[in-house]
This record gives C-alpha cells, sequence and structure tokens, in this order.
C-alpha cells in the first residue's frame, strides 16, 4: 500500500492547478490511472472552495490523497470551522455561473462529507473506488 501524500498550497489562485498537478502525480506514481480524472476535477472544486469560502484571509489549504483498500480518499483541509450541517448541494439555474460545484463532486464522487478538523478548521473528503485491489495499488 502506498504511504499517504499530502501538500499545502498557499492562498492564491495559482494553488488549485497546482493542487490538480499534485493529485494526478500522485495518483499516476501509484498506478491509479482510472480514477484520477474524477479526482482531479474534484481537487479542483474543493480547492477553489476552500480558497473561496473555507480558509481564512492568509491561509491556505492541504491536500492529502491516500490509498485505503480499493479506494482512494481525497482530503481538502482548510481553516474554517465546519457548518452545523453538511453543505446542501446547490441547485443552480442553468444560467448561473457558478454554484455547481459539490454538485459536481457528489456525482463524482463514491462517497463524501465533511469533518471537523482539531483545533480549528475542516476536512472535506471524498472516496473514489479505484477498481483494483489493494494488492495490485503500488508505489512507484
Amino acid at each position: 500500500m502506498p504511504d499517504a501524500k499530502q501538500k499545502f498550497f498557499d492562498p492564491r489562485p495559482e494553488s488549485v492547478g497546482l493542487a490538480r498537478d499534485f493529485a494526478v502525480t500522485t495518483l499516476t506514481s501509484w498506478g491509479l490511472h482510472a480514477p484520477a480524472e474524477d479526482i482531479r476535477l474534484c481537487v479542483s472544486e474543493l480547492a477553489s472552495n476552500a480558497l473561496t469560502h473555507g480558509s481564512e484571509p492568509g491561509h491556505g489549504f492541504l491536500v492529502r490523497l491516500d490509498a485505503e483498500g480499493d479506494f482512494v480518499r481525497l482530503e481538502v483541509h482548510d481553516s474554517r470551522p465546519r457548518h452545523r450541517r453538511q453543505p446542501a448541494i446547490a441547485h443552480p439555474a442553468e444560467t448561473d455561473t457558478a454554484g455547481r460545484g459539490l454538485q459536481i463532486v457528489a456525482e463524482l464522487a463514491d462517497s463524501w462529507g465533511v469533518e471537523e478538523r482539531k483545533p480549528r478548521g475542516k476536512i472535506v473528503w471524498t472516496l473514489f473506488k479505484t477498481g483494483q485491489p489493494a494488492g495490485l495499488v503500488r508505489a512507484c
């Protein structure tokens, strides 16, 4: 089983693209090509949300990937507290230019949720089935 990988990103718009690249590079090094594009898109959505809504001014976000059995767990950690309930999935009008991020995440991931992070902040996590038994996942 490969070791979990994580990376911290500064609070800059360019960090979203860097987080996507980090995810794809990590998944490729693990030999996990099948879920890479869906995970890449979810990293983009969750990192954008972390920058726009989840991080306090001047605070960045952390992306963590872990292969657990035949799943990949993606986490995005930010510095704002968790809402009392899981964020609602928006249903924007066809002409709206925003508000589809969690809808995309819910559609692509096999499971997702939000957890409180100690001492402050939250973790938005997703699980993706890899289609490979744990013994076939390898680190390069």
